[in-house]
């Protein structure tokens, strides 16, 4: 018997980001910064921090003084134009870097997303690893400074998303109402590389984007002979309709909206957390419209950031939370149908009425990128990782009737549950189904679980439980 119940894990839940908040000691001594702001009181961080990234910079609050305003008002501008800036004069970046401000460094990093002259991308990179006090080891430069930032849980400074909003707007058409005050850490949003999908809905146009598919054809199980048993799927069932979306589909479309068992469905897919999420886009409060979820080619801690197309509100996309824009003033939260993710074989032959994606929808894919790409860990900024489990271990997550969200190493449950063994947590229960896991309560009800790598979901989740212990 595979059961472990919360009160006998309290003793075990020493997480880092439960210890930064509750530790009575300090990493280091606090020096008073009086021109360029009030020293904060620093939190400790967990031994595993330190030894990966050192100890933190003195934490400063308050606002910028006006002279570290105008530098960074200045440094702004010469982001944008960066044709007109001349290498030699280097007063804007002195005062950054005499500030000692750790919160600055965000906005050095966005900068660097978008340096297009080496030698002002050299100029960003000697200034915030002056400020930090680490030396890089890579050349993957804002990637390796904002690991640090987020293991050392940096803030941004007053007036950071005003700054911010004006670097991205510049080089990203299309974000001028992405970049909005929210529930968001906009410090910890990242550009991936792509533009904005902001096709109208149903769309099949060409663009600088991750096209997500509305409305998706779909075959019977017989018709999709190019699928092999061995490829890997997404199942889902919603009032006993059951559908695979294939996953070579979802590397290059990372956005489904549906409707599947008579509900309207978002399902999105971020390749780099292994999570393929279903969330339910109707039965939402009077008045709110069904959100047509959409990639905006911005990453949260290497996690997709999707947003609705008819409010350009902002989502959370791991948890389903609208946090900026009209959804979130009205506090709409998605909720969660399960997703298996299995083998196209196995899947069928438990549910043989099942349908399909067309294989057109991979737009020529006939591959996909697990274990290649991301074979030696997330390839965007996770900053510090719980250490309980490897960054990539596959775990199925899902949260308990009082809010407990439980981790489920995949193997060991898999190993469990195949050997006829039952695996729990409180009120949860897993059940095979399909060739893949999911969870339910006493009565069979579904829970809305899904599979992620470990990194992904204990970031999300950093006070999760995990199973086995």
């Amino acid at each position: 018997m595979f059961t472990q119940e919360g009160p006998n894990m309290d003793h075990a839940r020493h997480f880092h980001r439960y210890l930064r908040k509750i530790a009575a000691c300090t990493v280091l001594a606090l020096a008073l910064f009086a021109t360029f702001g009030a020293p904060a009181k620093a939190q400790a961080l967990p031994d595993y921090v330190i030894a990966e990234f050192g100890a933190p910079p003195p934490a400063i609050s308050g606002p910028p003084n006006s002279a570290l305003r105008a530098a960074l008002k200045a440094l702004v501008s010469h982001s944008i134009d960066q044709a007109n800036w001349v290498s030699t004069q280097t007063a804007t970046f002195d005062t950054i870097a005499a500030s000692k401000d750790a919160r600055v460094v965000w906005l050095l990093t966005d900068m660097m997303r978008f340096s297009w002259r080496p030698e002002f991308g050299a100029a960003l990179v000697r200034t915030a690893t002056e400020i930090i006090g680490q030396d890089l080891d890579t050349l993957r430069h804002s990637a390796e400074i904002i690991d640090h930032l987020i293991a050392w849980d940096i803030p941004a400074y007053p007036g950071y998303l005003r700054h911010k909003r004006a670097v991205y707007t510049n080089y990203l058409p299309g974000m001028e109402r992405i970049f909005v005050r929210g529930d968001i850490d906009w410090q910890l949003v990242g550009w991936g590389g792509v533009g904005i999908d902001d096709r109208p809905f149903g769309s099949k146009d060409i663009c600088s984007c991750i096209a997500a598919i509305d409305n998706p054809e779909v075959s019977t199980a017989a018709e999709a002979t190019w699928l092999k048993d061995s490829d890997i799927v997404f199942g889902i069932e919603v009032n006993g309709e059951f559908r695979a979306y294939p996953r070579r589909i979802m590397e290059v479309r990372e956005m489904v909206n549906d409707t599947l068992g008579g509900r309207d469905l978002g399902i999105p897919y971020c390749t780099l957390c292994g999570a393929a999420q279903a969330f339910f886009t109707d039965d939402l409060p009077r008045g709110v419209k069904r959100p047509i979820l959409r990639t905006s080619g911005l990453l949260s801690r290497s996690n997709k950031v999707m947003y609705d197309l008819n409010t350009f509100s902002v989502f959370d996309t791991f948890l389903g939370k609208a946090v900026t824009g009209r959804l979130a003033r009205r506090d709409v939260q998605l909720k969660q149908a399960t997703v298996i993710t299995t083998e196209w074989g196995t899947w069928k032959a438990a549910h043989p009425d099942t349908t399909v994606l067309i294989e057109e929808l991979a737009l020529g894919r006939d591959f996909d990128l697990r274990n290649t790409r991301d074979a030696n860990g997330p390839i965007f900024p996770v900053g510090d990782v719980d250490p309980r489990l490897p960054v990539q271990e596959d775990v199925i997550g899902v949260t308990t009737a009082n809010g407990t969200p439980i981790a489920f190493r995949r193997s060991a449950a898999f190993a469990a549950l195949t050997a006829g063994q039952s695996v729990s947590f409180q009120n949860v229960r897993l059940a095979l189904d399909g060739g893949g896991i999911r969870a339910t309560d006493a009565n069979g009800g579904d829970l809305g679980s899904h599979q992620a790598f470990w990194f992904a979901w204990s970031q999300f989740h950093p006070d999760t439980a995990l199973w086995p212990q």
